[in-house]
């Protein structure tokens, strides 16, 4: 499945690769093969553990193409993670 990143997608990653060195290829990777997939208000967010939080990608599936809405790091893990939808992959 194709990844398109939409300008805001693209600027909040350069912020965070300023802030913690989260790269493209890091997000592209994550989108891949993330380690949980949850469903906030019909928008798909990817999500994987980095260091001392969770690294989140939110998405959505447009035809054959995964798009990213935003992405941040939180260090609020059990704000977000979902211990009964482990590895859930779309």
């Amino acid at each position: 499945m194709l990844i398109v990143w939409t300008i805001h997608a693209e600027e909040r990653q350069q912020q965070w690769q300023e802030r913690l060195g989260i790269t493209k290829e890091e997000v592209e990777a994550l989108l891949t093969n993330p380690q949980q997939i949850v469903v906030e208000n019909q928008v798909f967010v990817a999500q994987s553990r980095r260091g001392k939080g969770l690294l989140r990608v939110p998405f959505v599936i447009i035809g054959n193409t995964k798009r990213i809405l935003t992405l941040y790091w939180t260090n609020q893990i059990n704000r977000y993670w979902q211990e009964e939808n482990h590895e859930n992959q779309i």
